[in-house]
């Protein structure tokens, strides 16, 4: 990936970064970035010389078609992780699980405290699960990181991205060993989550919501829904105008039109 889509990327869109000397030249780390786009786990990987081991969606892995074959060829290659996130809790520890074991090898796990990726551009409250977990769980430093201007290259849904110059804050490691062995308490993972997320936000200069990427994205639905509702009527008005209109065999007008051209056709005797 770094020699080809990485440095097509580079070539590309120049994405500039700050805090490189942050990343260790060797041994364990988690990054932990704010998601903006689809795009986030192609630019920070080809801005670093390591790699980076980040937990993928398993759709990703298992989609049919030529293009679900391609996709699911390009993610184990570059070694990422599938876990199904519909299988509740036994999901989440496979995660953790699985980013444990990236840690122990000496590597670079990346994660996204928020879940998801952001529906509107701006910093949600991170899930005190996996990030805090297999910090506490291994000791290793926990790495802020900000992508900047993503959302504008690639928003979702779209998918051929706009050329335009992306970037990346690093900041300094943040330790927690003062809470080994505490990963199980959840007032202490809402603690490790919350001062993360405080450092990706000064990072970012994204405005914070203090709830979940997840709940936003249901809100934002059940309005568009509510919306769709509100406007259904005056969508059948319009389309009734239409279907009359088409029926006197005159082009498209008001009922009203039509109804003080008939008067005056019976007033002159026609």
């Amino acid at each position: 990936m770094k020699l080809s889509v990485g440095g097509a990327l580079k070539v590309a869109f120049r994405p500039w970064a700050e805090g490189l000397e942050n990343i260790p030249a060797e041994g364990p780390a988690i990054l932990a970035s704010n998601h903006l786009s689809f795009s986030d786990s192609f630019f920070l990987p080809a801005v670093l010389d390591r790699k980076i081991t980040f937990i993928a969606k398993a759709e990703y892995f298992t989609t049919p078609g030529i293009k679900g074959r391609l996709t699911a060829a390009f993610f184990k290659g570059v070694g990422q992780l599938p876990v199904d996130r519909t299988g509740g809790r036994g999901a989440g520890e496979a995660a953790i699980r699985s980013g444990i074991g990236v840690i122990e090898r000496g590597e670079l796990f990346g994660i996204y405290p928020e879940g998801t990726r952001s529906p509107d551009g701006r910093l949600y409250r991170g899930k005190p699960g996996g990030l805090a977990r297999v910090a506490l769980a291994t000791g290793a430093p926990v790495i802020p990181v900000a992508m900047i201007d993503t959302e504008k290259i690639q928003p979702p849904g779209k998918i051929v991205p706009k050329l335009m110059r992306p970037g990346i804050r690093i900041g300094k490691p943040l330790d927690f060993s003062r809470y080994h062995g505490m990963e199980h308490d959840r007032f202490i993972l809402r603690s490790v989550t919350d001062e993360v997320m405080y450092e990706i936000m000064k990072l970012s200069g994204q405005e914070y919501v203090d709830m979940y990427a997840t709940a936003a994205k249901r809100q934002i639905a059940e309005e568009a829904k509510r919306q769709q509702e509100r406007e259904k009527p005056a969508r059948a008005e319009k389309a009734g105008r239409a279907e009359r209109a088409e029926g006197t065999g005159r082009p498209r007008s008001t009922a009203a039109e039509i109804a003080a051209t008939a008067d005056t056709a019976d007033e002159s005797g026609a």
